[in-house]
């Protein structure tokens, strides 16, 4: 039986020019086995859910520094909905105030980092996460 790899979007909406962090995470998400594709700086939410919908993933995981996660997260979530993408796991990071972040997870993040966030812990909480996804499935994982 074949394995299934977890397919990871990590991308950079809007403005924001800081990409070490969401580097860094797209590097550990590999050492953990999964395929990751990372959009690079800059991309509108249309073009990260394009990308999504192109690379077929199962993840997409948006990174943002800039303070403009209330605005350019929700419109990443719209986009890949508009696209037929509303099951993806999808999770952020940055820096992002507590209250932003409960706000966003009831409009359909399943989850969000902040500064000071193991690695690992994202890593690990994908992979559980994709590992249930798929066992309600019946998918291999």
């Amino acid at each position: 039986m074949v394995e299934r790899k977890i397919r990871v979007l990590v991308g950079k909406p809007g403005l924001d020019g800081h990409d070490r962090g969401a580097k860094i995470v797209a590097s550990v998400l590999r050492d953990h086995g999964m395929e990751v594709i990372y959009t690079g700086l800059h991309k509108t939410p249309e073009m990260i859910a394009e990308i999504a919908v192109q690379e077929d993933v199962d993840v997409v995981g948006l990174s943002i520094l800039s303070g403009a996660h209330m605005e350019l997260f929700p419109r990443v979530r719209k986009a890949l909905e508009e696209r037929g993408l509303g099951q993806v796991l999808l999770v952020g990071g940055g820096i992002i105030p507590k209250d932003d972040m409960r706000e966003l997870e009831r409009e359909g993040f399943a989850k969000l980092f902040g500064p000071g966030t193991k690695t690992d812990d994202i890593a690990n909480y994908i992979t559980d996460e994709m590992s249930r996804r798929w066992a309600k499935e019946g998918a291999d994982v």
